[in-house]
């Protein structure tokens, strides 16, 4: 009865963890702004109610007794050790101040964006770092792993800021010689004009379709940072519109349609069990990362897409699909990490790896965080930031205590590039099917091949069982020379 048992209490524990994430969602696209001292509460108190079942002393006495019978039930009972293991090292009051205080974060983080004032974020963002390297110290107690590990493992099981740091110094010289070289070629001509929300939003509808994403569970909403929230039969996504941008309202779409998918194509036997959420961001990174660039920027894909903005009677200053194709790839350094083409996109990370690194072992005082990152920046990138919302306030990551979150973005094209590799050697005539909008050859590769399965393995384990050996940075640099060496003719 103790595999039984335990299984019960922990679905219960699983639905109320999803209305604790329905709530981050309704603060972010729904709530009143004046709400938001109340939500904290909320939060705080909902985190709370967690935070006891999650070290409930029976869960102890339940691993002790339950045996495994089957390859999923040892895989739900290593998911509940761990996260068990994690939970009682955090005092329940820590937990539900970082609740109570990232709900707050959240909104002046928004409000000092908005303002370009980073002084009204500052004393609010050394709390959350304050209370963050507590956490940590107190995970990290007992292990071999310093305090940032601690913070990674939340997001990454098993990864480490050493070998994170090894992949990253073996990815900076190629891309940089990518880069220079693609600088130095003729850019392309960009996308010019303004572009309705409202024609914008219907394509972004049909790229969701398109893509797979089931809308009798869930729906798409707007929101400062795009973000995609829930698991199993509700699973939301939101976007955001610039009127002179679209591709960053299309791009958004997809790669938070990645992320959905992802969750609601797991087997529904594991709906509201730890094996029911996508086993690493890192994991789930690979899923946004490959629907967003290897599919979404093609040059296949993005021939329907240019038909597909023609139809909606958008003017396009660009004459053909292969001009449309390069301005969807163009290359150019910019501020904005979400925005980054394929060829920088890493590099904005190694640089937030480094900052939140330094953060979090108290190198770097949060004081000292917006000349350290301009120093840093205008170093990588060779541009100086003209303002605090294209510099250290741009992502909402730090104000919400998500410190080791960064670096599963770039695991995530790691995972990608292999996936990429294992699935053009089995889909040859993929492209036919993309350049008539139809990606459900990918998706339904994808999904068979990964997604389905949920945290059933590790999450390198998890990539290897689907592309057919072990991940590596290599496939990843490899797909960026060969495309971008083509588009520039390098």
């Amino acid at each position: 009865m103790s595999y039984s048992d335990l299984m019960a209490f922990q679905r219960e524990t699983e639905a109320l963890a999803q209305v604790a994430g329905r709530l981050g969602w309704d603060q972010e696209t729904m709530m009143a702004r004046g709400s938001a001292d109340q939500r904290s509460e909320e939060s705080a108190a909902l985190e709370g109610v967690l935070h006891a079942r999650r070290t409930d002393p029976r869960i102890a006495d339940w691993l002790a007794t339950a045996s495994a019978a089957t390859e999923v039930e040892a895989a739900q009972l290593r998911h509940i050790r761990r996260e068990y293991d994690r939970a009682v090292k955090i005092p329940a009051r820590l937990a539900q101040e970082l609740a109570r205080l990232t709900s707050l974060s959240q909104g002046i983080w928004a409000d000092a964006r908005a303002r370009n004032h980073v002084a009204h974020f500052l004393p609010t963002l050394s709390q959350v770092i304050a209370l963050k390297r507590e956490e940590a110290a107190a995970l990290a107690q007992g292990t071999n792993a310093d305090a940032y590990d601690a913070l990674l493992d939340d997001y990454e099981p098993g990864a480490t800021a050493e070998w994170i740091g090894g992949v990253f110094g073996r990815m900076r010289p190629r891309l940089v010689a990518l880069r220079e070289k693609v600088l130095g070629a003729t850019a392309p001509e960009p996308l010019r004009g303004e572009f309705p929300a409202e024609a914008q939003m219907r394509i972004a509808r049909d790229l969701a379709s398109a893509f797979g994403y089931d809308w009798t569970r869930g729906r798409l909403d707007l929101a400062v940072h795009p973000f995609s929230s829930g698991s199993g039969n509700d699973v939301r996504i939101t976007t955001r519109v610039q009127e002179a941008d679209p591709f960053n309202c299309f791009y958004s779409t997809i790669h938070e349609v990645g992320h959905a998918a992802y969750e609601q194509n797991i087997d529904q036997a594991y709906l509201l069990t730890p094996l029911g959420r996508g086993v690493s961001m890192g994991v789930h990174e690979s899923q946004s990362r490959s629907y967003e660039n290897q599919l979404g920027r093609s040059r296949a894909f993005t021939g329907w897409l240019f038909r597909r903005m023609q139809a909606e009677g958008l003017a396009l200053n660009l004459g053909d699909e292969g001009a449309f194709y390069a301005a969807v790839n163009r290359v150019q350094p910019g501020f904005i990490r979400t925005e980054a083409d394929e060829v920088h996109y890493n590099l904005h990370i190694m640089m937030r790896f480094d900052l939140e690194r330094a953060l979090i072992a108290g190198d770097l005082l949060p004081t000292d965080l917006e000349a350290a990152w301009n120093d840093r920046f205008l170093a990588d990138f060779g541009v100086a930031v003209d303002r605090p919302s294209h510099g250290m306030l741009q992502d909402v990551h730090w104000s919400v205590g998500l410190f080791g979150y960064f670096p599963t973005y770039s695991l995530g094209n790691v995972y990608a590039g292999c996936l990429t590799r294992a699935m053009r050697a089995d889909l040859p005539d993929l492209d036919v099917a993309l350049a008539s909008g139809d990606t459900s050859p990918a998706t339904g590769w994808l999904r068979d091949r990964l997604q389905r399965h949920g945290g059933l393995r590790e999450p390198r384990a998890t990539v290897e069982h689907a592309c057919g050996f072990a991940p590596d940075e290599g496939p990843l640099l490899d797909y960026l020379e060969a495309k971008f060496g083509d588009l520039y003719r390098l």
